[in-house]
C-alpha cells in the first residue's frame, strides 16, 4: 500500500521505532526490501538519491517503485533522497513520489531556508512529506568529493524547523554515509538536544555499519527513519559474486541477489523494531 512518509513516522513516534530507509537501484532491490518488508509484517521505505540516477534512471525506477509500493502487502512510502536540484524533485513528484528530500544542507543556513521553504510549498499541491538536513554528514552521497562532519546545532535546527515547515530533519551527529573505516562515535548528546529542541521525527542518515546498540540508542533519542544503502548494495554484489563463482543461470543470480537484499533488510528493520536478530 502506497502510503506517504508522513504517515509512517506518525506510527514510528508512536510505537517508539524507526522505520527503514532502503535505498534500491534495481528490480531486485526493491523485490528483496518488499519480500522482507512483508515478511515482518513492518513498513517500509523505497528510496533512491538523485547521484544514484545516472545508472538507475528516475523514468525507470519511479514507476517500478511506486507500483511496487501499491501492490505491497504493507504500507510503503517512496522517498527522493538526497535531491539536489528542483527539477528531480518535480520529476519526483510527478512520478507519484510520496516524499522528497532536497539537500542543501552544504549551502549557508538562510539559503538552505529558502529554498527548502519553497520544496515544502510545492510537496503541499501532492500531499507529499519534505525531509531536510542540517549540518554535514560525512563521507559521499554517490560522489567522489568527501564531506567533513560538521554536527547539526540544536538551536539553529530549533530555527529551522520552525521557519521551513518540514516533516522530518536529518541530523548530523557523527554519522557519515558509505562504510566506516573505524566505528563511528556518534554525538548522542548533540541528538538528545536536538530531540528535546524540536518537535519533529529526526533522521540518521549512513546507518551501514553502526551497532544495534547505537542504532537503539538513537530510536529511544527521536530518531524516526533510518537510511541503509550501502549494505544493501554490498549485499546484492556479494551474493552475485557468489553465485558467479560456479553458476551462470541468469534467473538463479536474479534470485540470488534478491536474497541478499531480503536478509540484509530483515537483518535491520528487526534492529529498528527493537527486535533481536
Amino acid at each position: 500500500m502506497l502510503v506517504t512518509m508522513k504517515e509512517l513516522l506518525i506510527k514510528a513516534e508512536k510505537e517508539n521505532f524507526a522505520i527503514g530507509a532502503f535505498s534500491v537501484g534495481n528490480m531486485e532491490m526493491v523485490m528483496g526490501v518488499l519480500r522482507a518488508a512483508e515478511e515482518l509484517n513492518t513498513p517500509v521505505i523505497l528510496q533512491i538519491a538523485e547521484k544514484r540516477l545516472g545508472s538507475s534512471p528516475l523514468e525507470l525506477m519511479a514507476p517500478m517503485m511506486v507500483s511496487a509500493a501499491k501492490n505491497a502487502n504493507v504500507q510503503v512510502a517512496v522517498h527522493l533522497d538526497h535531491g539536489l536540484t528542483l527539477d528531480c524533485i518535480k520529476k519526483a513528484l510527478a512520478h507519484g513520489f510520496t516524499s522528497v528530500m532536497l539537500d542543501c544542507s552544504l549551502k549557508p543556513l538562510n539559503e538552505n531556508i529558502e529554498i527548502t521553504k519553497e520544496v515544502v510549498k510545492l510537496a503541499r499541491e501532492y500531499g507529499t512529506t519534505v525531509e531536510a538536513e542540517l549540518g554535514v554528514v560525512g563521507g559521499n552521497e554517490g560522489d567522489s568529493e568527501e564531506h567533513i562532519i560538521t554536527c547539526t546545532d540544536p538551536e539553529t535546527a530549533k530555527h529551522f524547523c520552525k521557519k521551513t515547515g518540514i516533516d522530518a530533519l536529518a541530523v548530523a551527529i557523527g554519522n557519515a554515509h558509505g562504510n566506516y573505516p573505524v566505528l563511528p562515535q556518534l554525538r548522542f548528546d548533540v541528538l538528545e538536544e536536538i530531540h528535546n529542541l524540536t518537535d519533529i521525527p529526526l533522521v540518521l542518515h549512513g546507518g551501514t555499519g553502526i551497532t544495534a546498540e547505537m542504532f537503539r540508542r538513537a530510536i529511544s533519542l527521536g530518531i524516526r527513519k533510518i537510511n541503509i544503502a550501502t549494505a544493501s548494495f554490498d549485499a546484492l554484489t556479494a551474493s552475485a559474486k557468489e553465485y558467479l563463482s560456479d553458476g551462470e543461470n541468469y534467473f538463479t543470480l536474479s534470485e540470488k541477489m534478491i536474497q541478499g537484499v531480503y536478509h540484509n533488510v530483515t537483518k535491520h528493520i528487526n534492529i529498528f523494531n527493537n527486535k533481536e536478530i
